[in-house]
């Protein structure tokens, strides 16, 4: 009877395991759809992100553009709880603005980014460059124009429409709560 109660106690365990959500990052592919534009990443310059989200197991969410993923972060309306966003390593071997590449993923939390450079991203809009290598970053700006950035340290008006934005320069109180709502509904 005990090793009953423990082979079913060890398949229950392996249970559970498996039903573990993977926040793991996933390759861009022919088929990868942006959720904003609902058009298919490859067909776009510049870098992308993805994010993984509670309760919806398999595909994640993907941007176009690395600032959708983080206005998308930043935005209370969210259903489900942020688990990981990934971001294109712009410095990755192999990484060019018209490929920035299917696999050479870093963690958003973690990137350096490079804001206000002359490059836009695949929409045809600023976009916040992300970099595994803060050294990289900085060689970017150098090259193409902008400000070396952590992701904490980019304005919601870098990420998000003026008409949209909820901060204001006038209201650095609104802007405080805002950005401890979404990182309260991010998980961080």
């Amino acid at each position: 009877m005990k090793r009953l109660v423990l082979i079913s106690l060890l398949l229950l365990s392996a249970c559970k395991e498996e039903m573990a959500q993977s926040t793991d990052p996933v390759a861009l592919g022919p088929d990868t759809i942006g959720h904003f534009c609902q058009m298919n990443l490859t067909e776009h310059p510049g870098p992308k992100a993805q994010a993984h989200l509670d309760g919806l197991p398999g595909a994640p969410l993907f941007f176009s553009q690395v600032r959708d993923a983080i206005a998308y972060a930043r935005l209370p309306e969210r259903d489900h709880r942020i688990l990981a966003i990934w971001v294109s390593d712009m410095g990755a071997p192999g990484a060019t603005w018209d490929n920035p590449g299917a696999d050479n993923w870093t963690e958003a939390a973690s990137a350096t980014y490079v804001m206000g450079s002359s490059l836009m991203g695949g929409m045809g809009a600023p976009d916040v460059i992300p970099f595994a290598d803060p050294a990289k970053a900085r060689s970017f700006a150098a090259r193409f124009g902008g400000r070396v950035l952590s992701l904490d340290d980019i304005p919601d008006r870098a990420v998000l429409p003026p008409d949209q934005s909820p901060a204001s320069d006038d209201d650095p109180a609104f802007d405080a709560r805002l950005r401890a709502l979404s990182k309260t509904q991010a998980g961080g």
